[in-house]
């Protein structure tokens, strides 16, 4: 299943570049060096690890605490739940979400295709699919001014990971964006992030429950300039304006 699937996502890609980046030859999956057999690629299915303890425990999401690592929750100011969980580490930050998959295939191939022509539409992401860490994954930049006036990009970098009934979606941003320490250190802790699906039936794409751990603490919400780069996707839902930190 998963070969088909890699191999139909290296078709698709073709399709999702823009035309500067046809002349490219597109990679294959399978031979590509994101496509490391050695170990698996994460995140885990709560079914892979033998105990929770160690964990931070979000709820749908468990994340493994490191130095240096910042854990907030983003929360919807209507209805006061966690939307999304935004870790930092070393410069850069990437957004979480985890939802729920069909059985039978994965969200990813879809998801990057309608992101793809979201960010078309809007004309302003500029948007290219390339292989990365995790598989085929999409490259945007953004219009920005910087805080003296002087106009520039804002990178993002979006990931998905499809997994047994669930599908991940991350996006990187800050110094992850690009290849560098940062991007590095926080697709690790990516990889050892731990999806709790749980057996309820819900609908394809359907945000899994995120909870607010004991001891949080509130805190104002993002800067402007920080959630202009963190785009919408055409499948999730927009970051709240209220943050909790953790930690």
């Amino acid at each position: 299943m998963f070969g088909r699937k890699k191999k139909r996502a290296a078709q698709d890609a073709a399709g999702d570049r823009s035309a500067e980046d046809r002349q490219d030859a597109t990679p294959d999956p399978d031979t590509a060096p994101g496509a490391d057999a050695a170990g698996p690629r994460g995140p885990l299915d709560v079914s892979e690890i033998g105990s929770r303890e160690g964990y931070l425990d979000l709820g749908a999401l468990l994340v493994k605490p490191r130095p240096g690592l910042g854990v907030r929750l983003e929360v919807d100011e209507r209805t006061q739940r966690p939307r999304a969980v935004s870790l930092d580490l070393a410069g850069g930050t990437v957004q979480v979400q985890a939802f729920a998959a069909p059985r039978s295939e994965g969200l990813w191939d879809e998801v990057r295709r309608e992101l793809v022509q979201s960010l078309r539409d809007g004309d302003d992401g500029e948007p290219t699919v390339e292989e990365g860490p995790f598989g085929l994954q999409v490259l945007a930049r953004f219009p920005a001014t910087a805080s003296d006036g002087t106009r520039g990009f804002r990178l993002a970098r979006f990931v998905g990971i499809d997994g047994p009934r669930w599908f991940v979606r991350a996006v990187f941003t800050g110094g992850a964006a690009v290849a560098a320490d940062s991007a590095a250190a926080l697709e690790e802790v990516v990889r050892e992030l731990v999806v709790v699906r749980g057996d309820r039936p819900m609908p394809p794409r359907d945000l899994l429950p995120l909870t607010v751990p004991e001891g949080s603490v509130r805190a104002p919400a993002a800067r402007p300039d920080d959630a202009a780069a963190q785009p919408q996707a055409p499948a999730p839902p927009r970051r709240g304006p209220e943050i909790t930190e953790i930690g």
